[in-house]
């Protein structure tokens, strides 16, 4: 068994390894510039940069799929709608030179594209694909019990899906059912068209598409009421001890013992060489809610006595900010705050909200203003789990991230996943006129991460202040969908200009139909959309779980009038989403990593478009996930000698067994001169140089002059051929030079103001298990 050491020692020296956007990082860690005096060769320092390399060949793919009641109205579009998105992944789509699809594209991965097209990204051969649900149980209170017998959804039979434990999900029914048949039974499915998986995986599209149907409608809608969307997530892929139980001790949530098939669970899905991508699909906000102390309170439904429980008010200072130092909660010691008559309640204790006030649905809502207490974890714990090497374990230490870290250290797999290799797409409660490049036409793409922190008006205004506001500081969006809120709203979305009206007025606000009436036990919605055809649910049958249309007086614009109960509108035939703002904070501070989607589809009709369903949502994440296939774009040109030649050194570092390292020539590798030695020096203070266990470096060769170099900058095989025999060695293409140095076609798939790189193709390239490092200077 080899062990790792601890990244601890070496989180400091990570920043000087990172190329930036603007420049370079030098070994003192300033920035120094891509071209310096005009030319590199007159930067006196030393400087080295990582060159990233498309190392990813394989994907394993978390579903992360909200499994409440709310979610009911949509399962029929999940069933069809989430196999669409993954085999649109699986499978990727031919496009040309200007980005049109092509019109006859191939049934499998292996085939090739049309003439004149190519794959957007290429295919991944080796995906493992896993489903969560949101239900992690009641988090020590009374809610969401394991066992709920007699659920009416479930015809009689014990409801069992209201805690997933954060394990994978992969049953045929919410009600019981068999289990799906998964890879191995391992619980999740294994795409391996080339058949290089030992034992093979899923070789078929139409089997996959049929076993992931499958999960995904035995995921269900009847689970825990108070969804984690974003712990569930958190509980499988990051929690360093996820317990094994939870219970309330002196009257504190105590977690005990740890999940062993939890973690056997993440060791068998989760490979540290892979690329990660986390889709989360989900129509509310998250309601994550802290597991120790006694933030389980706020999920308690009875009393020992079994009275109902209802929450201490907060003090009044909450209503007016609620990050005043005085905002507490009735129930806290004021502490240095003045006493408050309005905090006692009839017998001496803690005033509390009244029923009408303090709906069990409504307990995830607002809860500073509300209760004078943030129950939830905060969402910075999610941003650090996708994109810190280090989190805190249940004592509050640090300790390495499992998703960057080696999970079987008996393997033969040295390399381990970066922060650029994990994304995340969100598919939330938000209009999607608000997160599209053109409002009216959901077809021309989702904005990317810069068009959401593009300035959108004079005043500065982002997408972000439209969809989120500022929830550290408890500024509301702009957009008056996105704001949570029992009561009717009223205001403009300021993207498409709709007037958010009420349930009387003539014309309809084309995002979310109207405001409602809503006894306080709700909110308003974000946006609405019409169920598939076939699709309408009749709800006064009493076994539909989540139906929204059961009160024959309603004025919910997800209801029609229902011809089975004397027209009243019983009949529901939209489905829904509330806003989605945990998840969009989340988003947010993971910037480029994450994909920002809506729940509600433009169009639910497969019309072949890339609008329809959730297909803008694949796209997005297919434009992101293209740059981890390539070498690093380089953000500024490299002054050349007359031959197309740099004044630089590539460095590759790898760990072998021992006494097996060789620098190979007929690989393109040599010995590391002795003048190298402070460039292997700034190398091996990389901090994976340590994780990875670095023994051997080699200095890469630039491709000779001459053909070598021509074929290498030109050819687009690989390896390229000069004289028919493989070049392997590296070279410098620059498509933005005048006239373009090297074919264009190599540098296609980067941004319009990067199309330029270093290329290393063939045996000496990028795609070895090492890491490459470029160095230039005059010396």
């Amino acid at each position: 068994m080899r062990s790792r050491p601890s990244r601890t020692s070496l989180a400091l020296v990570a920043p000087s390894f990172v190329l930036v956007a603007s420049g370079l990082v030098a070994c003192d860690g300033a920035v120094r510039p891509v071209v310096s005096c005009e030319s590199l060769s007159c930067t006196p320092e030393p400087w080295i940069a990582r060159l990233e390399a498309p190392t990813v060949q394989k994907l394993d793919l978390l579903l992360a799929l909200d499994n409440s009641r709310s979610m009911a109205d949509k399962q029929a579009l999940l069933a069809s709608a989430v196999p669409d998105l993954v085999l649109r992944l699986v499978n990727p789509p031919c496009v040309n030179a200007e980005g049109v699809a092509a019109q006859q594209q191939p049934d499998h991965p292996l085939d090739p594209c049309p003439a004149g097209t190519f794959r957007v990204t290429p295919p991944v051969l080796d995906i493992h694909i896993g489903v969560l649900s949101s239900s992690i149980g009641g988090h020590g209170a009374d809610s969401c019990p394991d066992l709920v017998p007699d659920e009416k959804a479930c015809a009689g039979q014990t409801n069992t899906t209201n805690n997933d434990k954060g394990h994978l999900v992969a049953r045929l029914d919410a009600c019981g059912g068999a289990a799906a048949p998964t890879y191995e039974d391992r619980g999740f499915l294994a795409w391996d068209p080339a058949q290089a998986l030992s034992p093979p995986g899923e070789e078929n599209l139409a089997t996959l598409g049929a076993s992931l149907r499958d999960m995904v409608a035995g995921v269900g809608p009847i689970g825990c009421e108070f969804e984690s969307q974003l712990e569930s997530v958190y509980r499988f892929l990051v929690d360093p001890e996820p317990y094994a139980s939870i219970s309330v001790v002196n009257n504190r949530a105590t977690p005990e013992g740890t999940d062993t098939a939890l973690l056997q669970q993440r060791k068998a899905f989760l490979r540290p060489d892979s690329m990660l991508a986390i889709v989360l699909l989900s129509d509310e906000n998250d309601c994550s809610i802290k597991e120790y102390g006694q933030f389980y309170y706020v999920g308690m439904g009875k009393t020992p006595d079994g009275t109902d429980v209802r929450v201490p008010r907060a003090r009044k200072e909450c209503a007016i900010d609620p990050n005043d130092p005085c905002c507490k909660s009735c129930g806290q010691d004021p502490g240095s705050c003045p006493e408050e008559a309005e905090c006692i309640g009839p017998n001496g204790g803690p005033a509390l909200l009244t029923p009408e006030e303090d709906d069990k649905n409504l307990r995830c809502w607002d809860q500073k203003r509300r209760f004078g207490i943030d129950f939830l974890y905060p969402v910075d714990r999610y941003v650090q789990a996708f994109s810190s090497y280090e989190i805190q374990n249940r004592a509050g230490e640090l300790v390495p991230n499992p998703i960057f870290a080696d999970l079987d250290p008996n393997d033969d797999v040295w390399q381990s996943r970066e922060p650029r290799d994990v994304f995340f797409a969100g598919i939330v409660g938000v209009p999607w006129q608000d997160v599209a490049r053109d409002p009216t036409d959901l077809g021309k793409g989702l904005k990317s991460a810069d068009e959401l922190e593009a300035p959108i008006d004079a005043a500065g205004t982002t997408t972000w202040d439209v969809i989120l506001g500022d929830p550290t500081k408890y500024v509301r969006p702009l957009d008056p969908l996105m704001i949570e809120s029992v009561a009717k709203r009223a205001g403009t979305n300021p993207i498409t200009g709709d007037v958010l009206v009420d349930a009387n007025a003539p014309t309809k606000n084309p995002i979310n139909g109207h405001e409602r009436t809503i006894a306080g036990d709700d909110l308003q919605y974000a946006c609405i959309f019409p169920l598939p055809e076939g699709q309408a649910r009749d709800c006064t049958d009493e076994t539909l779980p989540g139906c929204d249309c059961k009160a024959t007086d309603n004025d919910n614009p997800l209801c029609a009038p229902n011809a089975m109960n004397g027209g009243a509108p019983t009949l529901q035939v939209r489905a829904k989403a509330y806003p989605s703002l945990r998840q969009l904070a989340v988003m947010k501070g993971l910037g480029e990593q994450a994909v920002v989607a809506s729940v509600c589809p433009a169009s639910i009709e497969d019309t072949g478009g890339s609008g329809a369903g959730y297909r803008p949502a694949v796209d997005a994440l297919h434009a992101r996930m293209a740059r981890a296939f390539e070498d690093t774009c380089l953000p500024r040109s490299l002054e050349t000698d007359p031959e197309g030649g740099l004044p630089c050194v590539v460095i590759e570092a790898r760990h072998v067994d021992e006494a097996a390292c060789a620098c190979d020539p007929s690989e393109g590798r040599v010995e590391i001169p002795p003048k190298h030695t402070p460039l292997v020096n700034l190398v091996m203070s990389d901090p994976q140089a340590a994780s990875e266990q670095w023994n051997c470096l080699c200095m890469v060769n630039q491709a000779e002059e001459g053909a070598a170099r021509t074929a290498c900058q030109e050819d687009v095989s690989d390896p390229p051929l000069a004289n028919g025999n493989p070049v392997h060695g590296w070279c410098y293409v620059d498509a933005t030079a005048s006239p373009p140095l090297g074919n264009p076609e190599l540098v296609s798939t980067c941004p319009e103001n990067q199309k330029r790189r270093i290329r290393i193709p063939g045996s000496a390239g990028l795609g070895s298990p090492g890491r490459m490092f470029l160095s230039c200077s005059a010396n």
